[in-house]
């Protein structure tokens, strides 16, 4: 194991453009559309409960 460096590294400021930018969209859902379907983690937590409940 190395111990600490003598000449530590200064803080970079990063590239531009590499940061993240929130943009808030607002996003309309047709009600007559049909749901999505469930995702693996779901499908799976489903099944889970499914199996518990049988006696």
């Amino acid at each position: 194991m190395t111990g600490p460096s003598s000449s530590p590294r200064g803080e970079h400021t990063p590239r531009p453009g590499v940061t993240w930018q929130t943009r808030i969209v607002e996003q309309l859902v047709d009600d007559t559309a049909p749901d999505p379907k469930p995702n693996r983690a779901t499908r799976r937590a489903l099944a889970r409960t499914r199996r518990k409940k049988k006696p």
